[in-house]
């Protein structure tokens, strides 16, 4: 059965980034993925949207730099289990 939640979220603002694991059935491979949504208001329900206004950019930015970190942290301390 698929993972149907992100493995890690990193907000800032109404800017979110999910972060996926995937699996290969075949390989047994693992990677990670990104999404990126912006969060609005419309009446009385919150809403997403993957489409940004440009003062969102920045926070677009800063949001994937710390989920690009994420993953690599992840990948050292994979490397470093393994060595133990």
């Amino acid at each position: 059965m698929p993972n149907n939640k992100p493995i890690h979220q990193i907000q800032l603002s109404a800017i979110r980034a999910a972060i996926w694991l995937n699996t290969s059935e075949k390989s047994g491979e693992s990677w990670f993925t990104v999404t990126v949504t912006r969060s609005y208001r419309d009446k009385e329900q919150f809403k997403d949207t993957t489409t940004f206004r440009r003062d969102d950019l920045p926070i677009v930015s800063k949001v994937l730099e710390l989920a690009y970190t994420w993953i690599w942290e992840q990948a050292t301390a994979e490397d470093t289990d393994d060595c133990e």
